[in-house]
């Protein structure tokens, strides 16, 4: 409720669905602050046939590949190669690359394009294999996040986050926008523009719904959008305070802080608005519900021991004496996110006015800092665990931001011409 009291109430409401087109709200930048110290060294030869495209597959499988913290990118010269050239192995071998891939993109019918590739390794002189990916013109970094998605899994044996989506809010000049875009923050959408404040958008399992919270009606009431459809129902509207929605694993139920009780209390819901039910009864502030990787505990922030910290409890709900302390590094931990294995536990931490994200092992209690701003919020998982997206300030300005769970890399996404806040990533693509 601080949030509101800050952004205070306006009288007029402007809410506008952009549902067909793609808007590029804002130019973003990447900008790599730390870097791990062992990279595996890849050629990504220029494809054939691309010049006359205004996305280049290939520089966009050159930056994920970079932007992983895990590859270095070998020059290849400015020729382009298709997969169907021959490979002189000893050249690249020579240049340093453990791996080489060459590719074409070429339009075929109905106004469609192929992107054709081959991954080669250059050490054991063979092929590793290849995809013919088929997509619109406004599709093709779609394919060239896949091609990377592809590289990246087959020389490391883990899956990629290439192809995932992230939403955050915008707030310039009055107007937020829920918006949309690729892992990177590039290729923007926005889903929804209103005159009132948007805040805490959560995916769906299946990457096909954002939940969130919108005061267009004058109060904080919970939503969800289908991203597909652009349709969105009302999920909770009960009186004081709807908030902070959280998604089951399975996509069939979504935990919620309401204050409908009195002081605020964390409740769950089926994902169509039914079934109500409340979880614990305390006497403290409980919030920021998060559920575990398995779906059967959800985490929480309370401030029963005096300060916020994070608890746990069933699913099944609580008496006041049952939910388990998680935090105990420091006097204020909230906003806890769960990591796709559910062997950590993410949070912002407060020490001296200083705001910053952790990361906690939930078998040792070992906790790492992960970062050096002074006031960062919202953390979110990728999908395959190995990085956290969250919202921070640099230079003044409010910022997204990236850094690897091992701490060896950090991005700074900076979007010009407005703030943004309340980032989600969403998770691997299912349709």
């Amino acid at each position: 409720m601080g949030l509101i009291k800050k952004l205070g109430l306006k009288a007029l409401v402007t809410l506008l669905f952009v549902t067909t087109s793609t808007l590029a709200i804002a130019d973003l930048t990447v900008l790599v602050t730390g870097i791990g110290s062992t990279r595996f060294p890849i050629a990504v030869a220029d494809f054939s046939n691309e010049t006359s495209f205004p996305q280049k597959v290939t520089k966009i499988i050159r930056d994920d590949l970079v932007s992983s913290g895990k590859f270095t990118n070998i020059d290849t010269g400015s020729s382009p190669i298709s997969e169907s050239n021959a490979v002189d192995f000893g050249i690249w071998k020579t240049k340093g690359a453990s791996a080489f891939i060459s590719g074409s993109v070429t339009q075929i019918t109905n106004g469609q394009y192929e992107v054709r590739f081959r991954l080669y390794d250059t050490i054991k002189r063979q092929s590793l294999g290849g995809l013919s990916i088929v997509s619109s013109k406004s599709g093709l970094h779609i394919s060239a996040h896949k091609v990377a998605d592809y590289i990246y899994e087959k020389l490391l044996g883990s899956r990629s986050i290439f192809s995932t989506q992230l939403s955050y809010v915008t707030h310039y000049r009055g107007r937020y926008q829920l918006v949309v875009s690729d892992w990177n923050g590039q290729n923007e959408h926005v889903a929804l523009t209103s005159s009132e404040p948007i805040i805490s958008p959560a995916w769906s399992p299946d990457g096909t719904k954002l939940a969130y919270v919108s005061f267009e009606r004058k109060k904080p009431i919970v939503y969800i959008h289908n991203l597909l459809t652009s349709q969105r129902m009302i999920i909770s509207d009960q009186k004081g305070n709807n908030s902070a929605p959280a998604w089951s694993p399975d996509g069939t139920k979504l935990a919620l802080a309401l204050s409908k009780t009195g002081n605020t209390q964390i409740f769950i819901v089926n994902s169509d608005g039914s079934g109500l039910r409340r979880l614990n009864r305390s006497y403290s502030i409980d919030t920021e519900p998060t559920f575990s990787s398995d779906g059967q505990s959800i985490y929480f922030t309370s401030d029963r021991g005096g300060q916020p910290q994070i608890y746990k409890m069933s699913i099944q709900g609580e008496s006041y004496s049952s939910a388990q302390r998680v935090t105990f590094n420091g006097s204020y931990n909230t906003s806890a996110r769960i990591s796709p294995d559910g062997k950590k536990c993410a949070y912002i931490s407060c020490v001296e006015n200083v705001f910053r994200l952790k990361l906690q092992d939930l078998t040792t209690g070992i906790v790492t800092v992960l970062t050096n701003t002074r006031y960062d919020e919202s953390p979110s998982f990728s999908a395959n665990g190995e990085y956290l997206l969250y919202a921070t300030q640099v230079n003044g300005r409010q910022v997204l931001a990236i850094v690897s769970t091992d701490n060896s890399m950090h991005y700074i996404l900076t979007i010009s011409g407005g703030n943004v806040h309340n980032p989600a990533w969403g998770p691997f693509i299912q349709y």
